[in-house]
C-alpha cells in the first residue's frame, strides 16, 4: 500500500500525520509526506514542520519520503498523485464555521473532488481506530471502496458496521419495511438489497474483519450521524463517484459533504465504480422494491 500525507504545517495537518502514522505502521505502507509552499517565504517554516511530523512517523516505525512542492496546493497534490499511484491520501480539515454548505476549509472539499485516490479526512485527534461505520447504498459499485475499508480494518484490527438507510416507503410497501427490520430474513431474501448486503458482509469477513449489518429507515444524514454518535465509531466511510466527461473529477454528493461538515471523527471518502444505468424510472422503482416472497 502507498499512502500520501498532505501537510501545510498547521494543527489540522498534525491530525493527518498522526492518523497517517497509525495506518502506515499497521499497513507497512510506503509513505510520502507532502508539503506545499505557496510563497517562497513559506518554505523554511514548512520544512521544519514536515521534519517534526516525519519524526512522529519514524517513532511509529514508518520512514517517510518528504516532498516539498511550490505553488497552488490542490494542483500540486494532483501532480503528486498522478505519478505516485497512491492507494490513499490523508488530509487535515480545519473547521471554519457551523452554517452554510461548507463548514471546513475550502481546500478540503476541493481535494476530495480533484484527486484520484480515496481521501481520508483527518477530523479530530484520533486516539484509536477500532470501529468503522460504512454508509452503504447496498449496491455493487461500492465494491472497491469496501475492499479498501476491509484492508484498513484488517490491518488495524477494526470491526465494520455496514449501515443502509432507506427513506420511508409509501404505505403500500409496508411489507418491505417489515422485511428490512427482520435483518436475518432480509439477508436471506433474494432481493437486490439483501443479496448485496450479504455479499459485502461476507467479503469483509473473508478478510478476517468482524462485520455486522444495520438497516434503518428515515432521513439518511440524521440516521448516519445518530449511529456514528451512539456507536462511538472511529471512522465513517462514505462515497464519491466519478463524473462523466473528458476531465476526470469526482462528485461529492450532499450526504458526503454534510458528513464531512458535521463528523467528529475521521471520514474516508472512498471512490466507487461507475453507477450502472437503471434503464428508466419504472424499472428503477421495480428494482428498488423487488423482494422475493417466502
Amino acid at each position: 500500500m502507498r499512502i500520501l500525507i498532505c501537510s501545510n504545517g498547521t494543527p489540522a495537518a498534525d491530525n493527518a500525520s498522526r492518523l497517517g502514522a497509525l495506518l502506515a505502521a499497521a499497513c507497512h505502507a510506503e509513505t510520502t509526506l507532502l508539503g506545499i509552499a505557496e510563497k517562497p517565504a513559506d518554505e523554511t517554516p514548512l520544512r521544519a514542520a514536515l521534519e517534526a511530523e516525519a519524526e512522529r512517523l519514524r517513532a511509529a516505525g514508518v520512514t517517510p519520503r518528504i516532498v516539498i512542492g511550490a505553488g497552488e496546493p490542490i494542483r500540486e497534490i494532483q501532480k503528486e498523485t498522478s505519478v505516485g499511484h497512491y492507494d490513499l491520501a490523508i488530509i487535515g480539515a480545519e473547521r471554519k464555521g457551523s452554517t452554510g454548505l461548507y463548514w471546513r476549509s475550502r481546500r478540503t472539499y476541493e481535494a476530495i473532488k480533484a484527486i484520484a485516490p480515496p481521501v481520508l479526512v483527518a477530523i479530530g485527534p484520533c486516539q484509536r481506530f477500532k470501529r468503522f461505520l460504512v454508509c452503504t447504498g447496498g449496491k455493487k459499485f461500492i465494491a472497491d471502496a469496501l475492499r479498501l475499508t476491509g484492508q484498513l480494518a484488517a490491518a488495524v484490527g477494526a470491526s465494520v458496521t455496514l449501515l443502509h438507510v432507506m427513506a420511508e416507503p409509501p404505505a403500500m410497501y409496508a411489507d418491505l419495511v417489515q422485511l428490512e427490520e427482520d435483518l436475518e430474513r432480509l439477508l436471506a431474501s433474494g432481493s437486490e438489497l439483501g443479496v448485496n448486503l450479504s455479499r459485502q458482509k461476507k467479503d469483509l469477513e473473508d478478510l478476517g474483519v468482524p462485520a455486522e449489518v444495520r438497516v434503518r429507515h428515515g432521513l439518511v444524514l440524521e440516521k448516519v450521524l445518530q449511529e456514528a454518535r451512539i456507536g462511538e465509531y472511529d471512522l465513517i466511510v462514505t462515497g464519491s463517484s466519478q463524473a462523466r466527461g473528458v476531465v476526470r473529477h469526482y462528485i461529492m454528493g450532499d450526504l458526503t459533504r454534510s458528513i464531512v461538515n458535521r463528523a467528529d471523527c475521521p471520514v474516508l471518502v472512498a471512490r466507487s465504480g461507475p453507477i450502472p444505468s437503471s434503464g428508466n424510472i419504472f424499472q428503477a422503482l421495480k428494482n428498488l422494491f423487488a423482494v422475493t416472497r417466502d
